[in-house]
């Protein structure tokens, strides 16, 4: 059987060079090629600039490296960062393409029907970092599979995305059927950028590429059957909030917050925007809402107490609970296991299926639950 050659990132280069000079001149380099059994892995560094028009541009470049390199199932990845350690995501089947990580300008995709397995779909957002979302919306999607729930977690932060580590998660994610196939940990579905590149990896995306990560996320993921799909939001009201938003797959959106004023004041940001872009507010959520010391047991409110309390009454939204300012919420989220599958019956656990229950009941009464 004769070796089939295997292209060089040089040969690659001058093969790329005629398609994408027109558009980006020298702008586009060629960051990594590399062999998967059939497939010819590249990806093609764009700057920041290019992004957002070059976004259609994958499966063409696919089309040229596979006449240019017969037997090869090339797969093409525009990325608008540079390094040499990126990871190229797992690629839909031939015969179409698989579009960009981060691609933009698929109009096809908007049409097409997304998340139909999905019963229910709700956001945990905070309207600053630092608050204990990401931490909430781990334990409160674990939380609702123990009481019975299919449930999905997405990490919708694409320029922090902190899932695979709070779930212990380091394998990457297969394809079938031109399908991301979800990676299952503590009883979840779980899906995230931070699955497809290194953890160290900065992912330096202006708006057109984050909003194309999201859709793919949704729309390029095979979820399957579930009730509830818990989204992890990036923090503050920007570019992932408003796709989704637009998006219509919002069922309700829940606001994590600690008491402190300063806070507040971005959550009440957050809600506001969910309410210019209807999606209704499921309620708030009270983070480090005090703490307890361990040893003698004496109760400090660090941050206040009762501010998210006192803000859901004067928006007139639900109160969802108090969650304390714990040490081991935090040694469960860095050992990759979320605390109420680590320590059930610890307080901080306790508090967290509180929470899951109430959001239980209040999903059922949901439109179209």
């Amino acid at each position: 059987m004769t070796q089939r050659h295997i292209p060089s990132r040089e040969d690659i280069g001058r093969v790329l060079g005629g398609v994408i000079g027109a558009q980006a001149g020298e702008d586009v380099a060629v960051e990594s090629c590399r062999v998967e059994g059939e497939r010819l892995l590249v990806t093609l560094s764009v700057p920041q600039a290019l992004a957002a028009r070059m976004g259609d541009i994958a499966p063409r470049l696919e089309s040229v490296l596979a006449s240019a390199f017969p037997g090869w199932q090339p797969r093409v990845v525009l990325t608008a960062h540079r390094t040499t350690t990126a990871t190229a995501p797992p690629s839909r089947a031939s015969g179409g393409g698989h579009r960009p990580l981060g691609g933009v300008g698929h109009p096809e995709a908007a049409d097409a029907p997304l998340l139909p397995g999905v019963k229910a779909v709700i956001a945990v957002a905070s309207g600053k970092g630092g608050v204990g979302k990401s931490t909430t919306a781990v334990n409160l999607a674990a939380g609702l599979a123990l009481e019975g729930l299919s449930v999905g977690l997405m990490d919708a932060d694409v320029h922090g995305p902190s899932l695979p580590r709070m779930l212990g998660i380091k394998a990457k994610p297969e394809v079938r059927d031109g399908k991301l196939i979800p990676l299952e940990a503590c009883g979840l579905k779980a899906m995230s950028i931070g699955m497809m590149v290194d953890e160290e990896q900065a992912m330096i995306w202006r708006g057109p590429m984050v909003m194309g990560a999201i859709g793919q996320l949704l729309g390029d993921v095979e979820w399957g059957a579930l009730d509830v799909l818990v989204i992890d939001m990036p923090p503050g009201t920007g570019d992932a909030q408003l796709t989704l938003a637009k998006k219509g797959v919002l069922g309700g959106a829940i606001i994590v917050s600690t008491p402190q004023d300063i806070a507040l004041l971005d959550a009440r940001r957050g809600i506001a925007m969910f309410g210019k872009t209807n999606v209704p507010v499921l309620g708030i959520v009270e983070n480090m809402s005090y703490f307890c010391c361990p040893n003698c047991h004496h109760r400090t409110e660090l941050f206040g107490h009762g501010g998210a309390r006192d803000e859901a009454r004067k928006l007139d939204v639900p109160f969802l609970g108090e969650i304390p300012l714990l040490a081991d919420i935090r040694m469960s989220a860095d050992a990759g296991r979320p605390l109420v599958i680590a320590a059930p019956d610890s307080e901080g656990a306790q508090a967290y299926r509180g929470l899951a229950r109430t959001v239980a009941g209040t999903l059922r009464r949901l439109p179209g639950r």
